[in-house]
């Protein structure tokens, strides 16, 4: 999302911000429009940039819109799916002034109602975003950050991936490609995990993670998933695990399980990711 929109809106000035009007259940927008407005009018955006799975646009005044698409929200620079489920609206113009041919939309477009916008000051970010609400960026994360962080905890590996106070920016879908990718069994205790484990993990995070950004994210069959533009992402194209259960691994042509943790579900090939299965479960 954050390079898909960047272009577009880092360097500009708003001159608008509205809550969109919609019959669906509503998001949570903080502070009240009115207070936002009054705040942010005529502010240059600074940069665009992501926290976690979090979006961050950074503007002159040292206040900073935070947004979380969650599991359906959409950060768009065109015309959305619907209109009937458009939640926020930014107008930007050039960043010499208000040329009323200049100006450019970027929309919040959420299906379910689960995401959030917010307006916080500098102070203010750094108490939502900072220890111990979320925990290190796992793009900057090394071999070494992530030994300290799994002996941590006796959760089961793929568990204390989504922990978002563990470690910011990994969602359900690439936790189960990450954890093929690395060779660890998804119920592995986390403080379990030996050196070569760990080595495997810091590796596949930046690999898969890496790619999926490139590759502008996952569409699933639902559709849901669109990237700045309204177009699908291309990583599904190269899921490995993820919902393909029961169709054989591609690296062993085993049938890919299906298992729940913590309520979400995990796909994994019990041959390329045998571990201590058995043990865990007993």
């Amino acid at each position: 999302m954050v390079r898909g929109i960047r272009p577009h809106v880092a360097g500009r000035t708003l001159v608008a911000v509205r809550r969109c009007r919609c019959r669906l259940k509503p998001i949570q927008i903080t502070p009240s429009a009115g207070a936002i407005s009054r705040r942010v009018r005529g502010r240059r955006v600074t940069a665009v940039r992501r926290v976690g799975k979090r979006v961050v646009l950074d503007l002159e005044s040292g206040d900073s819109f935070v947004i979380e698409p969650r599991m359906t929200g959409l950060m768009l620079v065109t015309d959305p799916p619907d209109r009937g489920h458009l939640r926020y609206h930014w107008q930007l113009s050039s960043a010499a002034g208000d040329d009323r041919e200049a100006l450019s939309d970027l929309w919040f477009w959420d299906r379910r109602g689960l995401g959030t916008v917010g307006l916080y000051s500098a102070d203010e970010l750094v108490r939502r975003l900072g220890p111990p609400r979320l925990g290190p960026d796992v793009l900057e994360l090394r071999t070494r950050d992530w030994s300290r962080l799994c002996r941590r905890t006796g959760r089961a590996i793929k568990v204390a991936l989504l922990d978002q106070g563990l470690a910011a920016g990994i969602g359900n879908l690439y936790a189960s490609e990450i954890l093929f990718s690395a060779r660890i069994d998804p119920a592995h205790p986390a403080n379990r995990l030996d050196d070569g484990q760990v080595t495997r993990l810091a590796r596949a995070t930046r690999d898969v993670l890496r790619t999926a950004i490139r590759h502008e994210g996952s569409t699933l069959s639902d559709g849901t998933y669109r990237n700045a533009l309204n177009q699908d992402g291309r990583y599904q194209n190269s899921h490995r695990v993820y919902d393909r259960a029961d169709q054989p691994c591609v690296e062993c042509g085993a049938p890919i399980v299906r298992i729940v943790q913590a309520q979400r579900s995990t796909f994994f090939c019990p041959a390329c990711q045998d571990s201590l299965r058995q043990e865990v479960l007993r």
